[in-house]
Order: structure tokens, then sequence, then C-alpha cells
């Protein structure tokens, strides 16, 4: 038989878990067709390797690359780490539906972030997933809807409870996300307006998904002080929706709270006995990282951006905020990006209040201010034993929390965390090479068949004949993340191919410019 690749002479983790073991593989199109001995075979190409690891391509179960597609498609950060495909639309903010009133919001407020030309030109779920095939990805996307972006498209950035009829609209886009093809529903409960969601209201939604056999992803309402609570309502929305429910970012912000992933690890286990199905997804940092804004009370938010920055101009309300928050320690906080004071990036709250010679709370008033609520931080307040405890779980899998971005042009703006660059060559040459957190084998799987299983793509997240050919080669010796919190705008070393359907995308840690990615629809 002739095939278009071979890929020749690897040990071939196949993602199950089980051990490696050498073989070819032969692709026709954008398929496996054969696992073996294929020296005798006629190929257009064969790929020599000896020495390195062939694996399915990653998959990214947690992402936020929705719009940065749409500005470089070659998806350079994420494809150069070995990610196939990327599950996008998480935290409760997705790119559609978007009607006029919200593209007008994004209009004005994400801008700085996409760049001049970039054309917010859709409305639906469909016309988004469209446009994305219409310019061409190197990587496949597989789209969640976001309830946050659910509800400000109906009730904008108000704090109450839905009336009958908004309900009903927002289940109305809901289905309407779920039949173009969406994964599931996902929510940001910290980030307004989804904060302020009551748990009815969210089970409403999510059994609108449990109908087309999606699954519920969530930023839950706290991941410090109210970690358990929140890891609660997340089981019981799936729990009376009768859905699978996908945990974002795992983790115990907050130093007197670390220690509490022992019982929220506890909390999954207890759900899975009773028969609820619960996973979790981690990023490999004891830093997280959002926006400086979600450092405000929620009452600071209602009624959107133009609102929270009247607010932030009110001294009697500027008098609140800092009553309410001004004990938080702002010295673990670093400004990654500013776009007014570029001069700040890379340096702590407590550096930059001193600098301008105020208390760290007023400061951070004034920073968000002058940069119209788009500043972006990052947050060391996690434990690395907590860390590694989340990772071991059987339940875990991989998600960067992070977008698809490159050193160059309007996405290389700034200094963004470095799971942007490194989420999975970190855990492949820190977790599992250097401190043994982890078998290569049960990492493997937990980049690829784990959140293929939790998404529901039977035909990718294996190495199996008849599977599509998304496969990911790299050197067990040499894989590493290269970027840090200061420098983070390094690719990481040891990825040397990339295979997305049948199509070479990295070839010896290059990117071809192919753009072979395809929208995954549910269904």
């Amino acid at each position: 038989m002739d095939f278009d690749l071979i890929i020749q002479g690897g040990a071939i983790l196949d993602g199950s878990g089980n051990p490696w073991f050498k073989a070819d593989v032969g692709i026709v199109d954008d398929h496996i067709e054969a696992i073996g001995h294929l020296n005798g075979a006629k190929a257009e190409r064969r790929i020599n390797a000896e020495g390195l690891i062939v694996a399915p391509g990653f998959i990214d179960i947690h992402s936020h690359s929705d719009f940065t597609l749409l500005v470089d498609p070659r998806a350079e950060s994420k494809i150069r780490q070995g990610v196939t495909t990327e599950v996008v639309g998480n935290c409760g903010a997705s790119a559609a539906p978007q009607n006029a009133e919200v593209r007008a919001y994004r209009e004005k407020f994400m801008r700085t972030r996409l760049g001049e030309d970039f054309q917010f030109d859709w409305e639906t779920m469909a016309e988004y997933m469209a446009k994305l095939e219409a310019q061409g990805i190197a990587l496949n996307v597989a789209p969640l809807v976001g309830h946050g972006t659910i509800r400000q498209n109906v009730m904008g950035f108000e704090d109450r409870e839905p009336t009958p009829e908004e309900l009903e609209e927002m289940k109305r886009l809901t289905a309407e996300a779920m039949e173009a093809g969406a994964w599931g529903l996902s929510t940001g409960l910290i980030y307004p307006p989804g904060c302020y969601a009551k748990t009815e209201e969210i089970i409403e939604l999510a059994k609108v998904v449990a109908k087309y056999g999606g699954i519920y992803a969530s930023h839950i309402r706290g991941e410090g002080d109210t970690l358990l609570e929140a890891v609660r309502e997340a089981i019981e929305i799936g729990e009376k929706a009768g859905l699978p429910v996908e945990i974002s970012h795992f983790k115990a912000s907050g130093k007197r709270n670390w220690g509490k992933t022992r019982e929220s690890l506890r909390l999954v286990e207890e759900a899975r006995r009773r028969g609820v199905d619960v996973t979790i997804d981690q990023y490999p940092y004891t830093a997280s990282s959002t926006g400086l804004s979600a450092y405000l009370p929620d009452w600071v938010h209602v009624g959107g951006v133009e609102a929270m920055l009247e607010r932030l101009r009110n001294p009697e309300d500027r008098r609140r905020i800092k009553e309410e928050v001004g004990d938080r320690d702002w010295s673990i906080i670093l400004v990654v990006v500013s776009n007014r004071h570029p001069e700040y990036e890379g340096l702590r709250i407590t550096e930059i209040a001193e600098k301008m010679d105020k208390e760290p709370v007023e400061a951070v008033m004034d920073l968000l201010l002058e940069d119209e609520g788009q500043t972006w931080i990052v947050a060391f307040g996690m434990s690395e034993e907590d860390v590694q405890r989340v990772m071991r779980s059987p339940y875990m899998m991989v998600g960067s929390d992070g977008r698809a971005i490159s050193p160059h042009g309007v996405l290389g703006k700034g200094k963004p965390h470095p799971r942007y660059y490194g989420t999975f060559p970190r855990i492949l040459g820190r977790y599992v090479r250097e401190l043994g957190v982890l078998t290569l084998e049960e990492a493997v799987r937990k980049m690829t068949s784990a959140p293929a299983r939790r998404l529901g793509l039977w035909d990718r997240g294996l190495i199996r004949p008849g599977f599509k050919a998304d496969i990911t080669i790299f050197n067990p010796d040499t894989v590493i993340d290269k970027a840090t919190f200061m420098e983070p705008h390094q690719y990481p070393e040891g990825i040397e191919y990339v295979i997305v359907n049948g199509t070479v995308v990295i070839d010896e840690g290059e990117h071809t410019g192919a753009l072979p990615g395809r929208v995954l629809r549910r269904g």
C-alpha cells in the first residue's frame, strides 16, 4: 500500500497510558491507515523518529484562543508545544453569540489586544465557526459556549435574576450554539456578568446542554476561601442537570488556603463514587493570570466597564473599595500588560505604588482608570505541593488557560503568563523527566486520550488505525519549556514534529505555515 507519510522507527506512546512500543505509523490523507513495520511500503515522505516519542497530538482542554486565532491562524505558541486541538470558549466567555450591544462593547474594550483592523463580523456560533474555517487555522478548534457571554447578550451586566422571558432567551441562545456544534457550556463565576447568576439559572442552561450530550466546564465561584463550596456547586450543577462536569484550572489560591486540594479532590472522588462524572484540568504553575479588575468587588462591575470606570472616579465608591479590598497582599501581583503604562509591565503592584507614591489600592484603581479596565496581571498565589497533588490525580488533564499568540505584532505585547508558550513541554520536561511526578505514559494520557474522552472526540486522542492523524513527535530527553515570567515570549525545545489532520505543521522544530486545522463540531 502507498502512504502519504510514514513515521518510522519511533517509540509510540499511543495515549492510552500503556508503555511505549516500537512501530511505524502510516498516514493516508487525514487519518492513520496502518501501524506496524512499514519498511517496504511506499510513501511520499518519511520522517525518521528514531530516539523520539510518537504521541497523539496534545488536546488543550482549557484555552482562550477564540479571538487570537482570527488574528494569527498559525497558532504559534500552541502548535509549537505539540497542541493539535484547542477547546475554546472557557471561563464563561465565548466568541459567540454576539449581538449588536456585545459587538459594540468588544469594539471599545478589546481592540487594543487584537489590532485596529480586527473585524467582529459574526453573530451566531455557526457564523463564528464558518469565519474560522474560511480563514484557515493551524490546529483544530472545539468551541464551548460561554454562560457569561449568553447572559451579556440578554441582560448586559445587571446584578439580578433573569425574568422568565430572559431565561427562555438564554436557553434559546444556548440551544442555538449547541445545534451549531458547540461541545458544552462554560461558566466564569468570579467574572461579571456570570458572577451575578444563581446556581438555579446555571442548572437550567446546563439542562439544555445535557439534551445535546454536551459538558459543563466551570471556572468555579472562588478558588480560595470559598473553594470547597464552589466545588460543591459545580458538582451540584452537573448532578441536577445530568451532564459531565469539568472543573477548570483546579487549584487552591492564597496562602491560608494551601492544602485545601486534599479536600477538594476528595469531593471530586466522592461525587464520582455516587455517579457524577466530574473531572478536572490544570496548568503546571504556581501563578495564575487574569485581569486586574477581577480584584475589585462584584458590585463595582455592575453595568459593565464604563460603569466600573465611573465608580473608580467617584470618591465615595473609591472609599468603599478601599475598605473592602485594602488589606490584600498586593506584593504577589505582577502587572503583565498595561496599554498606557508599558513601563509597569514586569513590576509588582507594590513597586508600582511606590513609583506613583500612592497606597497600593489607590494605584490599582488609578491604573485601571488609565487602562480603561484592560490591565492584565499574574498572581503568585499557589503552592507547589498543591500543584503536584492535583497533577497526580487520575481525574486531572492538562489545560494551558492561555491564548495562541506569538512574539510578533499585536499578539507579542506585554509579558503574558508563560503557560501560553510552555504548559505541555513543562509537564514533560520538569514534572516527568526532572521531578518524576508523573510517568511519561500518564502525562501523555492526560494530554491526549483523557481530554478526547472528556469531550467525546472519538476519532482523536489515540494512535490507532482509522483515527485522525493528529500526532506530536518529541524528544523525551530534551523537551522543556523556555518561557519565564520576565521573558515569556520564548518557544519550547524538543517538540520536533507536529502533524494536524495528516499535514506537517511543525517540521524539525519550525512552522511550515500550513493551516490544516478544522473546526470540530459535536454531533
